[in-house]
């Protein structure tokens, strides 16, 4: 025969691994490197979010195909920071998230403790550390051109905290009621044509009548906002701060009241 063991008491936490949710801000760190190395293993956001601003920069500022007033690097390199804050924040962001939705990745992560809250603050957290290395690259590249930056660090900060949150409302809005598919066309489209006619490439001055509407453009509003700043040595001007976080508010709102996780 066996001799018994008798039991022994334990305190609680004794042992480890203890289960459990992981503080909010552990978990939030988590998820923003693990978006970042996905957003990094593909190739076409890589492109979208790095090359292309970079390729744009050059061809504007050494092919004078379009005309404006002073350096040519001081006009582009604040418009072209603008494009490359829509690339990360929107068009990326909005394929990243619809796809997602689309392969049932959200659905299968909001049944873990991981709140959704968490989710988004990790795949913003992501474009965050994208745009920091896109202003990074571009500031690097419009020194080389022959850029002279002028104007206030806070106040470029701040247009491009509000742009963050403008485009990244608006990805999130389309990603969530649109199929994934329908979200890839519409999202590059949308980024050829704000390129084109949302105030990034031309002066607003030169689009006539057309300026006003233009100006209640989020592109528009970030691109002339840092133009002014790193151009023209002004503090953030208070029009494009209300109009980019109008579009942040509205945006982010009905995101949250329309995104569908499935």
């Amino acid at each position: 025969m066996s001799a018994s063991v008798a039991p022994t008491s334990t305190t609680p936490g004794e042992f480890a691994p203890r289960p459990g949710r992981a503080p909010l801000g552990r978990m939030a760190l988590a998820q923003v490197w693990m978006e970042l190395k996905l957003l990094l293993r593909n190739g076409e956001q890589v492109m979208l979010s790095l090359i292309v601003p970079i390729g744009l920069l050059v061809a504007f500022t050494q092919i004078p195909f379009i005309e404006v007033d002073g350096e040519r690097a001081d006009f582009f390199v604040p418009g072209v920071l603008a494009l490359a804050v829509m690339s990360s924040a929107f068009t990326g962001q909005a394929i990243a998230t619809g796809f997602d939705r689309q392969y049932g990745v959200l659905k299968r992560l909001g049944a873990t403790p991981l709140p959704r809250s968490v989710l988004l603050m990790g795949k913003t957290g992501a474009v965050l550390v994208v745009e920091l290395l896109q202003v990074a690259l571009l500031v690097l590249v419009g020194v080389l051109l022959g850029w002279h930056p002028q104007g206030d660090p806070f106040s470029v900060v701040l247009l491009l905290a509000f742009g963050t949150a403008a485009f990244c409302g608006l990805a999130f809005l389309m990603a969530g009621v649109l199929r994934a598919m329908a979200t890839l066309a519409l999202a590059n489209i949308l980024w050829f044509v704000l390129l084109v006619l949302g105030g990034i490439m031309y002066p607003l001055s030169d689009l006539g009548s057309a300026a006003g509407a233009v100006e209640a453009l989020p592109s528009a509003a970030l691109a002339d906002g840092l133009r002014d700043v790193l151009q023209h040595g002004h503090v953030a001007p208070f029009h494009d701060l209300i109009v980019l976080g109008l579009w942040a508010v509205v945006s982010l709102t009905a995101a949250a009241a329309t995104f569908r996780w499935e």
